[in-house]
């Protein structure tokens, strides 16, 4: 590290090269009384509940020509330097830095920050501190300035002030901090090797053959590693990254080099490696790969995934009764091919282009700084609170207290114009199918995220057609639709036994609304939901008249209010059910790395309430006796992500392992590689992964 050659020789070198400089390079120099890199302390929210942690950033904006440095400043330069005064029991955590830039001035090679760029610093704030309490915070930074041509030491004064909120209050997520934590180095996961063979430096960085950086360069962070100067020459051995480079000819035996790999501008990989066995280097990167870094094999894979996926949605308690009534308006339309496959192609339009706004939406906001994943709509319960009066109004719908010519199975649905109502059907099939994540299309999506805009858009548009394949069939296939049984009484029947599993979809969601918005928020919904249904009992009774539609308006309105005036969050935190069956702790990275110095066995799983899914998972394997007991006997730490609320550091520790949401469970055995379990998960499965 450049702190290893002595802070203080490097702060006198920038003193002398500042005064020899002066004379030809004073019209660079700041103004007096002005930083040329001006630093502020901004927190992401201003209210911390005791025993909790805030999060800091030392915000630095360099004036046009200058420059700051990592903290391995490189051949020349220093890093930042903070005093902090803190209230009595506070402590600051260590600077977390941003991927860095390169800058070769005079043959030194200089580590450095060119634009504004963001330090974060973890608060944590002791138990003990009582509700409301003031918390102001100063530090004094020292810090380098550098142009071309000159040095400067600059000091500010920084402070931020912060109360101490309610015990289990609710933090505040910024996108602006969102935007800083993507800008720092994600923790590669696999520990790297290097070796010295002869003056030469060899790095080899477990990185899968499906990821081709597109502009590779290791900035070490352990002094003395490498010689910074040096080219870089990359090449690729299956699913390894070898790194060569010059060693500096007193380079000594380190027992580890921690550094970065940046991957691209502003995305890089934290990783450690250890002496060991480099293997000989394999293709070069060259431009054409990096140009070209997505496989067509890949994207089938993706595609295929999706459509799978799509597939397995029908079975879903949401979503088999909306199919169902689909199939049963193909039965009594009396086998007409042009209304079966226009209603067929309409079905499969409405899902697809659901899932191609929905990935168009999420891309969309990746692309702005959020760590947004699949589903990410039902993080906010005004979205939960509008699929409950949908799907509240479907089961009364099934269950034959009113009539609405989109969802109408008898032969006004087809004399008017099916099509449709298929459409909307399809729509809305797509719509509340999103709480699932199955097999194959988790990965799927996750593929999805990393893949150029027009292959990601295909993959989502996949998963419509896979949702849609079984319609599709019946409409397109004369031989299936002769399988279906003929019209009957017993058609009434089934539509409204087919309305119990939207009334059970319906509870689900309101207790989800419980979970994220509080018990008011779930009693505000309910209300709302009484009216609506009240509504909809007026229509009914009065079907034909009218006078039936005169409460929608009223009853409208009234759902506007509600989703306007709804809470975003309840007081306190979701808590997985699962999280007490297995003596389970909170996910962050930070325990997962403590954890595994522990030399721990690791079980790590992100759900969210609204993943039906994850609850199946849960309540089928997760809580099972036999399951706690291996666990407790292998001493198997066990931390739970949850993603109810959404959590931008869940969002972006599940694109580091391709996925785009929940579930995802992992195993981690000492010195082993990080294992990935299936989505769909057994307690045998687990016991053995422990044995």
């Amino acid at each position: 590290m450049a702190a290893h050659r002595g802070t203080l020789w490097h702060l006198v070198g920038a003193l002398l090269a500042a005064l020899l400089l002066h004379a030809t390079a004073s019209a660079q120099l700041p103004q007096p009384g002005k930083n040329a890199i001006a630093a502020s302390l901004i927190a992401e929210s201003s209210a911390v509940a005791p025993g909790g942690t805030v999060t800091l950033a030392l915000v630095m904006k360099p004036a046009k020509g200058w420059h700051g440095y990592w903290k391995n400043p490189g051949d020349s330069g220093i890093e930042t330097q903070i005093a902090w005064d803190l209230p009595h029991g506070l402590t600051a955590g260590p600077i977390q830095y941003p991927v860095p830039g390169r800058l070769i001035v005079g043959g030194l090679m200089n580590y450095v920050y060119e634009g504004d760029y963001a330090q974060l610093i973890d608060v944590h704030v002791p138990a003990d501190v009582a509700p409301g309490t003031a918390l102001p915070l100063r530090a004094r930074v020292d810090y380098l300035a550098c142009t071309d041509e000159v040095c400067v030491p600059e000091t500010a004064k920084v402070a931020v002030g912060l109360r101490a909120g309610v015990p289990g209050g609710p933090q505040a997520s910024s996108p602006t901090f969102d935007r800083f934590r993507q800008a720092l180095p994600k923790p590669l996961g696999s520990e790297g090797r290097f070796e010295r063979a002869g003056n030469r430096f060899r790095l080899a960085v477990p990185l899968p053959a499906a990821v081709e950086p597109a502009e590779p360069y290791f900035f070490p962070l352990t002094d003395g590693a490498l010689a910074y100067a040096a080219d870089q020459s990359f090449s690729r051995s299956g699913d390894t990254l070898i790194v060569e480079t010059d060693a500096p000819s007193n380079a000594a035996s380190l027992p580890a080099v921690e550094g970065v790999l940046r991957l691209s501008d502003g995305n890089g990989l934290w990783l450690t490696a250890v002496p060991g066995r480099v293997p000989p280097a394999g293709e070069a990167l060259g431009t054409e790969i990096q140009q070209s870094p997505v496989s067509l094999p890949a994207v089938l894979a993706a595609l295929l995934g999706a459509l799978v996926g799509g597939l397995l949605l029908n079975v879903m308690p949401c979503v088999f009764p909306i199919l169902s009534l689909k199939a049963l308006s193909l039965a009594k339309s009396g086998g007409d091919e042009g209304t079966a496959r226009r209603e067929a192609i309409a079905y499969t339009s409405g899902a697809m282009l659901i899932c191609l706004a929905l990935g168009a939406v999420l891309l969309g906001l990746r692309a702005g700084g959020s760590a947004a994943g699949w589903a990410f709509q039902l993080q906010d319960p005004r979205v939960i609170l509008l699929l409950l009066l949908l799907v509240t109004a479907i089961a009364l719908n099934l269950a034959g207290l009113f009539e609405l010519p989109a969802l109408d199975v008898g032969d006004r649905l087809a004399r008017r114009g099916g099509h449709q109502g298929a459409f909307w059907t399809g729509a809305l099939a797509a719509f509340v199918a999103t709480p699932c994540t199955g097999p194959f299309m988790g990965a799927a999506l996750g593929a999805a995220l990393v893949l150029p805009t027009a292959a990601a858009l295909a993959v989502f548009a996949g998963l419509g057609l896979g949702l849609a394949l079984p319609f599709l069939a019946l409409g397109f296939i004369p031989a299936l639709r002769r399988r279906l049984p003929r019209p009957g009484p017993w058609m009434a029947r089934l539509r409204r036994i087919l309305s119990i599993p939207m009334f059970l979809t319906a509870l689900g969601l309101a207790w989800i609304l419980g979970r994220q918005a509080g018990i008011d928020g779930m009693a505000l919904g309910l209300a709302i939901t009484m009216v609506v249904a009240l509504t909809l009992w007026w229509i009914g009774h009065r079907q034909g008249q009218r006078s039936a539609w005169l409460p929608l308006a009223p009853a409208a309105l009234a759902v506007v209010a509600a989703l306007i005036l709804f809470p975003a969050a309840a007081n306190g935190p979701p808590t997985s059910s699962a999280q007490t069956a297995l003596d389970s702790e909170p996910f962050t990275e930070a325990r997962l790395a403590q954890l595994q110095q522990e030399r721990r066995p690791i079980f790590v799983y992100f759900t969210a309430d609204w993943c039906i899914t994850c609850k199946v998972n849960e309540k089928g394997a997760l809580e099972r006796a036999q399951v706690a007991e291996a666990f407790a006997a292998r001493q198997v730490a066990v931390l739970v992500g949850d993603w109810t609320r959404g959590d931008a550091a869940i969002g972006r520790f599940l694109e580091k392992h391709g996925r785009s949401g929940v579930p995802l469970y992992l195993y981690y055995a000492p010195g082993k590689p990080v294992e990935t379990l299936p989505q769909v998960l057994t307690p045998s499965r687990l016991v053995s992964m422990v044995s």
